[in-house]
């Protein structure tokens, strides 16, 4: 019965939406890898820098998922704090190849790991974004770079990517998916679940 149970559980949380959180600087990719998950008919031909915050869906393992891309310009990272409540997941979005901001990434980070607001577990799926440019930064690099490694209570993936082919992503959301229903059960029975990766 038990397994009949989670069973049940699992196929009503694939039915059930879930929304994400896409942050990171401006021009690391975010609004990108949105569209590349979107219907091709639905997919935006031109991208351009989004302003204030922009909520777009798209459906992936099962799922309905409200993605809300939040501008990463400086004026408007001030905004970021006022979705976390409600976010199930987090997608960081770095471009592997803006070593000179890699400063600036890290803090803000920072800011967002010790919100109150995510003091819970929610899942973090870490983006190296455009693998493809020469002077890009292999996630091994990336993950050392932000101290990765001290994230010990929330459970987090990373792994490069390239927003233009696609390549990466859906690895990426898959993981990230199947950790917020890992999180939905583990609420329901008490358990927690913890896990990190390095790709």
């Amino acid at each position: 019965m038990g397994m009949l149970h989670n069973l049940t559980d699992l196929i009503k949380i694939k039915k059930d939406k879930m929304t994400i959180l896409v942050l990171g600087l401006n021009n690391s990719g975010k609004s990108t890898i949105i569209n590349h998950f979107k219907k091709s008919n639905d997919q935006n031909a031109i991208m351009v820098p989004t302003v204030g915050f922009m909520i777009e869906q798209f459906y992936s393992m099962g799922v309905n998922i409200k993605a809300i891309d939040m501008s990463g310009a400086t004026r408007y990272r001030n905004l970021w704090e006022h979705q976390f409540k409600n976010c199930q997941g987090i997608i960081y979005v770095i471009d592997s190849s803006d070593r000179m901001r890699f400063v600036v990434i890290k803090d803000e980070l920072d800011l967002v790991l010790q919100h109150p607001d995510l003091s819970r577990s929610v899942p973090i799926l870490f983006y190296g974004n455009k693998s493809d440019l020469e002077d890009s930064l292999s996630s091994v690099k990336i993950a050392a770079a932000l101290s990765l490694e001290n994230i010990k209570e929330k459970p987090w993936h990373i792994c490069s990517s390239n927003a233009i082919s696609g390549e990466g992503l859906g690895e990426g959301v898959q993981w990230l998916v199947q950790q917020i229903r890992f999180a939905m059960l583990s609420h329901k029975s008490g358990h927690k679940v913890k896990s990190k990766h390095i790709k």
